[in-house]
């Protein structure tokens, strides 16, 4: 049984933690300044630099708040230890391929760093869960809204441990 928490790579904390950063460190002063400034210029109910900066400061506080909850449910995983390199778990990249001999490569990420245009898929999508601990040569179902597919594991690789 995995430990509690969602998993991501220690990349994809960095990220988060970046971005979070930025947010509390750069974007979020230059909106309290703007909107300080623009609170002296009089009237705020026409005024859309104080209008627009409360509603940015709303956006990023909720913003935020959102990382803040997301990075403590997180649980960094290193890929490259994963001791049954044999099967698809977390960080693994697969190459597969469907019933029209079409292959496809895919990586297992944290949900929080999925980007299906780069091939990095998110831990609890349907395609993640349907490879999960399948090995080379097995054949798994993936059922989307567009209906069933099959596909097939033709190779599972790990990054090398660092």
């Amino acid at each position: 049984m995995e430990p509690a928490g969602d998993p991501i790579t220690q990349q994809g904390m960095f990220a988060l933690k970046a971005r979070y950063d930025h947010l509390l460190g750069t974007e979020r002063p230059e909106i309290v300044e703007i909107v300080s400034w623009a609170a002296g210029n009089g009237d705020r109910s026409e005024n859309g630099d104080y209008l627009y900066g409360r509603k940015r400061m709303r956006e990023i506080d909720r913003e935020l708040a959102h990382l803040a909850r997301r990075m403590k449910k997180l649980r960094v995983v290193n890929p490259a230890d994963q001791p049954d390199k044999a099967r698809v778990f977390f960080g693994a990249t697969v190459t597969l391929a469907d019933e029209d001999d079409n292959e496809r490569t895919v990586t297992l990420v944290g949900d929080d760093e999925q980007d299906a245009s780069t091939g990095r898929i998110g831990w609890n999508s349907p395609m993640a869960r349907a490879l999960r601990g399948a090995g080379v040569g097995d054949l798994r179902v993936v059922k989307i809204p567009a209906g069933a597919k099959e596909w097939e594991v033709l190779a599972i690789a790990y990054p090398d441990a660092s």
